[in-house]
C-alpha cells in the first residue's frame, strides 16, 4: 500500500493567470509531493499584467469549504494568503484556531505590480487575529510596513521588525528582503533561534508567484513532519530553483517555475 501523503490546506485567492494564488500553492504542493486542498476566498481576475478585478466570496462559502475538508479528510498542515476583508480575516483566524497543526500565514497585501488585495479596515484584524495563530509568518518588506510601521533597509532593519512580529503572537517569522538590492536574503526568528538565508539573485524579472510559492512550500515540508528551520530552508532552495527557472507569460511579469525539479 502506497504511503500516504501529508494532506496541505490552503486558504487563499484564485489566480485567473496560474502564476500566484491557489493555482500557485497547489503546484507547489504537488511538486514537493504533498496532497493539496483548496479553500478559495476570493475570486481575481489577474493577468502578467496586472489584477483586474477582485470578488471576495462570502464568508459561509469560506467556512463550509473549510468545514468540507476537514472535517472529511483532516489536514496535516495549513498556509494561508489572499484574505481581502477583516470579516474573512477574523472567519479565517477562528476556523484555524480548532487545528493543532502548523500553519503559515502569508500576510498578503498587495500583488506583485502593487495591485491592493487587502483591504485597509483588515490590517488590525491581521495583526490582531491572524498573526497570533502563525506557527510561521512569512511577510516581504511591503507587508512588514503594512503591520508594524517598519520599512527596514538592511539586515538590522529586518531583524527589529521580526522581533515586533514575534511580539505579536507569531512563533517564528520569516522576513523575506527580496525588495532589497544585493543577494536574496532573507531572516528566520523564532524559539531562540537566528538565522539569514541567502541565495544568488538571478537577472530574471519574472517571479510572479514567489511569496505564495515560499510559503506554500514551507507549509508542505512541515506537514511531512520537518522542523521549521529545515522546512524554511528546503522551501528557500525550492524558491531559488523557481525564479532562477521563472519564464515569460503574457506581456507583462511571468511566473516562476513550479515544476523546475520535475524537468
Amino acid at each position: 500500500m502506497a504511503e500516504r501523503l501529508a494532506r496541505i490546506l490552503t486558504i487563499a485567492g484564485s489566480d485567473s493567470g496560474g502564476g500566484a494564488g491557489i493555482q500557485a500553492d497547489l503546484k507547489t504542493m504537488l511538486a514537493l509531493r504533498t496532497h493539496g486542498m483548496s479553500v478559495i476566498t476570493a475570486i481575481t481576475a489577474q493577468n502578467s499584467v496586472g489584477v483586474q478585478g477582485v470578488w471576495p466570496l462570502p464568508v459561509e462559502a469560506v467556512r463550509q469549504q473549510f468545514r468540507s475538508v476537514v472535517d472529511d479528510i483532516g489536514v496535516d498542515a495549513v498556509k494561508t494568503g489572499m484574505l481581502g476583508t477583516g470579516e474573512l480575516v477574523a472567519a479565517v483566524a477562528e476556523l484555524l484556531g480548532e487545528l493543532t497543526v502548523p500553519v503559515v500565514v502569508d500576510p498578503v497585501g498587495v500583488s506583485k505590480h502593487g495591485d491592493p488585495l487587502l483591504a485597509a479596515e483588515a490590517v488590525e484584524a491581521m495583526r490582531t487575529r491572524l498573526v497570533p495563530r502563525a506557527t510561521v509568518l512569512t511577510p516581504n518588506l511591503p507587508e512588514v510596513g503594512m503591520l508594524t510601521g517598519i520599512e527596514p533597509t538592511d539586515e538590522a532593519g529586518m531583524r527589529a521588525a521580526g522581533e515586533q512580529l514575534l511580539a505579536m503572537g507569531a512563533r517564528w517569522v520569516l522576513v523575506k528582503g527580496g525588495h532589497l538590492a544585493g543577494d536574496a536574503s532573507d531572516v528566520l526568528m523564532g524559539d531562540g533561534h537566528y538565522e539569514v538565508l541567502t541565495a544568488p539573485r538571478f537577472d530574471n524579472r519574472h517571479t510572479h508567484g514567489t511569496g505564495c510559492t515560499t510559503a506554500s512550500a514551507i507549509a508542505a515540508l512541515l506537514g511531512r513532519g520537518h522542523t521549521v528551520p529545515d522546512a524554511v530552508r528546503g522551501a528557500k532552495a525550492y524558491i531559488t530553483g523557481a525564479v532562477e527557472h521563472g519564464f515569460a507569460l503574457g506581456a507583462g511579469i511571468g511566473p516562476v517555475d513550479h515544476g523546475w525539479q520535475l524537468a
